[in-house]
């Protein structure tokens, strides 16, 4: 008996010990079945309801596919995308062999190195997408929560600019799109542009209809702000800056970081609709190109980048989440 209570003090062996309490592993057992049993079954029933339902539903491009026709459409996106990744590897490969002959006869010749300028992969567009949202949203949140901020510990200044923001908050990236388009194509002119003129035009359409909630959420986050704090702050005579960064923003990082998420999930929705009506690349544009091709496996394809589009989306507010938690004092941010 003595030496199970020496080896029940050892850390390592502490775990098994509870593990053996019958109390204890009947509370994992069920902590199992609840956040993993539950949400397994759930996804069940839904393949298999939309298995049935896709049966019964012929459109103008054939039946709509049910989770195994999806599966296989999938399976040959990726098998394009290896088969791109070969010509390309293939194509720097021979135009090296190419230029090592010409330098070999001739140490002085002048060789040309060429990109490899190949047809865009669905994997491709999945990564352009991710590139300008998060270059879209970057930018809405650099503007977004220092004018928070200032709203925020400003009456005045929150009375002058609310009517502006109630105007533009609800406008839709349809709207905005065409005013973008135009502004960046007579204002973005370079024989050597950075960057291309499409993805410009989306990142800026992006940040234009996703600034809204940071914004809000900050300046709300800020001026609820317990008042001892700030009396805290005059007391220590700090000044605007120092009062700020130490006592402000640790503050108000909860509803900023709620602002964040809601101002990343608005980017991402209004991406995929600005790169379908200005047929700039990502996956807005594969949809769409989709839907205009018509063949027999469009419809398999639009539901994998529909799939995609939304578990991007879950994974974008997940990792927000989990920056919340870290960053922020308020460990019990739910995931909802």
């Amino acid at each position: 008996m003595s030496m199970v209570m020496k080896l029940k003090g050892i850390g390592l062996f502490t775990p098994w010990f509870h593990f053996t309490n019958s109390e204890a592993r009947k509370n994992l057992i069920n902590n199992v079945l609840k956040n993993v049993g539950i949400p397994f079954f759930a996804f069940m029933i839904f393949l298999g309801v939309w298995q049935v339902s896709a049966k019964s539903v012929v459109t103008s491009l054939g039946q709509v596919p049910g989770p195994s026709e999806v599966f296989q459409q999938a399976k040959g996106l990726w098998g394009e995308y290896q088969a791109d990744k070969e010509k390309e590897q293939l194509f720097y490969e021979r135009q090296e062999s190419r230029n090592a002959k010409k330098l070999e006869k001739n140490p002085d010749a002048k060789v040309k190195w060429r990109e490899y300028r190949g047809r865009p992969t669905y994997f491709d567009q999945i990564f352009t997408s991710l590139k300008t949202v998060f270059t879209g949203f970057f930018i809405a949140v650099l503007i977004a929560v220092p004018l928070g901020v200032l709203t925020g510990l400003s009456q005045t200044l929150y009375i002058a600019t609310n009517p502006i923001i109630q105007i533009f908050k609800p406008v839709s990236p349809l709207a905005w799109l065409p005013i973008v388009t135009m502004v960046v194509s007579a204002v973005y002119v370079s024989d050597n542009p950075m960057f291309d003129k499409s993805f410009v035009t989306s990142a800026v359409t992006v940040t234009l209809c996703c600034m809204w909630p940071t914004l809000m959420n900050t300046s709300v986050g800020v001026s609820s702000i317990n008042q001892d704090l700030l009396n805290v702050a005059k007391v220590l005579r700090l000044n605007w800056f120092t009062k700020v960064r130490k006592v402000i923003l640790p503050s108000a990082i909860p509803m900023i970081f709620t602002g964040m998420r809601l101002s990343l999930g608005v980017g991402w929705m209004v991406l995929i609709a600005a790169e379908m009506l200005a047929q700039n690349p990502g996956l807005g544009k594969f949809v769409w190109d989709e839907f205009q091709n018509g063949s027999s496996n469009s419809l398999g394809r639009i539901m994998v980048a529909v799939l995609t589009i939304g578990i991007i989306g879950f994974l974008l507010d997940w990792i927000m989440l989990s920056l919340q938690r870290y960053f922020s004092w308020d460990k019990t941010a739910a995931n909802r």
